[in-house]
């Protein structure tokens, strides 16, 4: 049996700010990444340009400079059909990959939802599921224990699950310029997963619990084609603290934006993005996120660095 797994241990202390939150992926820039985190999420795209189709990309670096620290990619794509009062609906999926040490996920899923609405325009009541599969991954051989008793070997193992994320998301225009609120709730991980990797010496096991997430922002529009966007994401896992992203964007009137924010984890971050092409037509997005932990372990551990490439359309 395991005695002492040093390599573990010290990406737990390192880390031990981030697993506060969640064990799932964390993003800056996380409107970008809505139907991610939440099944029925209605994108941005759509609420701030009228834009039914969405392909996007995105890579994460976390604390840089930190050996071992965790990375994530995630490709995602989201069409609504935006011409049909009553029932309408929502589809897509996406493709994420993330690792951390000697550990790993991969996941891919599809997603569709159900939009209840007069109008998708203007308001709308939408219940989401995306089902999928994920890939746990042990790469035994990065893996140095202090004793000879080498319980996962030098076979790097891997388990796959299925997977099923629920959410509910409601969105309705304010005011005479159709200004929008919206609010989500979430479980993007509704199966908790008890993994366990084996092997004649012994055995390495790792519990994944569900994850609550909510979402709520405002968008407020301006007469010369400009936005800003308060926003909140909150997360909770059981026997952890809950914490709470606060953000600010301010989409200007050409083709540039800003946002800034902080979290109750005492995380700082900074955005900025240019658009490309007719922003009520077909468009490319770049964005940046620049994140630093003013925690304990922020200093040691490094900034963070989040690129989003996203192409949206009105079809």
């Amino acid at each position: 049996m395991i005695r002492y797994l040093l390599p573990f241990v010290l990406l737990l202390l390192a880390s031990f700010a981030c697993l506060q939150a969640q064990q799932l992926s964390l993003f800056t820039q996380y409107r970008e990444s809505a139907n991610v985190i939440n099944p029925a999420a209605m994108e941005s795209d759509f609420l701030a340009f009228g834009q039914n189709l969405t392909v996007g990309a995105s890579y994460r670096t976390q604390w840089v400079g930190l050996k071992n620290a965790p990375t994530t990619q995630n490709v995602r794509v989201s069409y609504l059909n935006k011409e049909f009062s009553g029932v309408t609906f929502m589809a897509g999926g996406h493709l994420f990959n993330d690792r951390t040490g000697p550990t790993g996920f991969t996941g891919l899923y599809g997603r569709f939802a159900g939009v209840l609405t007069s109008d998708p325009e203007y308001a709308g009541l939408s219940i989401g599921l995306s089902v999928g599969a994920v890939q746990y991954r042990v790469n035994a051989s990065e893996i140095f224990l202090r004793d000879e008793n080498d319980v996962l070997g030098t076979q790097n193992r891997s388990q796959l699950y299925p997977d099923v994320g629920v959410g509910i998301y409601y969105y309705q225009t304010v005011g005479a310029t159709n200004n929008y609120i919206y609010a989500g709730l979430s479980v993007p991980q509704a199966i908790g997963l008890d993994l366990t990797f084996k092997n004649d010496a012994g055995e390495f096991f790792t519990k994944r619990v569900q994850h609550f997430y909510g979402t709520f922002g405002y968008y407020k529009f301006f007469d010369n084609d400009s936005f800003l966007e308060p926003s909140m994401w909150l997360k909770y896992a059981p026997n952890a603290p809950i914490n709470v992203d606060f953000n600010l964007r301010y989409q200007m009137p050409g083709a540039l934006w800003i946002g800034t924010g902080a979290s109750t984890a005492r995380n700082f971050h900074l955005e900025t993005g240019v658009m490309l092409g007719n922003s009520f037509d077909n468009t490319i997005r770049i964005g940046y996120g620049f994140d630093y932990s003013f925690s304990s372990f922020g200093p040691t551990a490094g900034g963070t660095h989040e690129i989003n490439l996203t192409f949206s359309f009105d079809r």
